[in-house]
């Protein structure tokens, strides 16, 4: 009896968190208007999403591209079958790059970078009872704090993939060349020869969903948090957790839906 009721606790709980969320979404939603005049907000957390991720996004890109290739190389090679997927080598390993790889490795990267540090930074507020002054003055928390960095997120999260998916090509390229002597017309013509916008925009798509609702997830872990040090603590990994398991899941869906 009580493994039923802890599974429907947990059932309730996860409405809960969903159902908060959607409000919190719908509280930012309410502000779109206020993004010029909050301007300043909203460039500071854009530089700190993108400019401040980018040499670490670039880092993991490269060697995103890098691996893509090591394994596909190694698949066809296994076969004897190198030769054959020669022509389609690279439009191959930039599909599942676009596609899957930079959007739920960058989407992962920033939950731990970004999703956390917001929710540190937000819970911080809260134990100290730095929102309750904002409130006391009229500032509305969801305006000042929430849509400058939910909407940084939102809008960082695709440039941030254009950047990993370039850097990604040339690491897979790279190893390649390396490990199989691959010319760079071949590799980039099998690019070219069956390239698809909508493979981009797809991978784009997903980096802009995975970026907001890591944001928001901070965030609202942000404001829930209580217990002093030890709850901001708790927070910034229960952030990172349920962002990272939520960027599963969704990729999931849109896997079976795109």
């Amino acid at each position: 009896m009580k493994f039923f009721q802890a599974i429907g606790k947990k059932i309730i709980g996860s409405f809960s968190f969903l159902g908060a969320i959607v409000i919190l979404f719908y509280n930012v939603l309410r502000y779109t208007k206020r993004i010029y005049k909050d301007r300043k907000l909203l460039i500071e957390q854009m530089a700190i999403v993108g400019a401040d991720s980018l040499p670490l996004v670039l880092l993991i890109g490269s060697f995103t591209g890098a691996i893509a290739a090591l394994q596909a190389t190694n698949l066809f090679d296994k076969f004897n079958l190198i030769g054959i997927a020669t022509p389609f080598l690279g439009s191959s390993i930039a599909t599942v790059v676009f596609t899957e790889l930079t959007p739920v490795l960058l989407a992962l990267v920033i939950a731990g970078r970004v999703g956390g540090s917001i929710a540190a930074q937000i819970g911080t507020m809260q134990v100290t009872e730095q929102i309750d002054a904002l409130e006391m003055m009229a500032i509305d928390k969801n305006r000042y704090l929430a849509l400058p960095r939910i909407y940084a997120a939102i809008i960082m999260m695709p440039v941030l993939a254009i950047f990993s998916n370039i850097v990604a090509l040339a690491g897979g390229f790279v190893l390649t060349n390396i490990k199989f002597n691959f010319a760079f017309n071949v590799f980039f013509d099998s690019i070219i020869s069956y390239f698809s916008v909508y493979d981009v925009f797809i991978g784009l798509f997903k980096s802009l969903v995975f970026g907001g609702v890591t944001a928001l997830i901070g965030v609202h872990v942000g404001f829930t948090t209580q217990g002093g040090a030890e709850g901001v603590g708790q927070s910034t990994v229960k952030a990172f957790t349920i962002s990272a398991a939520s960027i599963l899941i969704l990729d999931a869906l849109f896997g079976y839906l795109l």
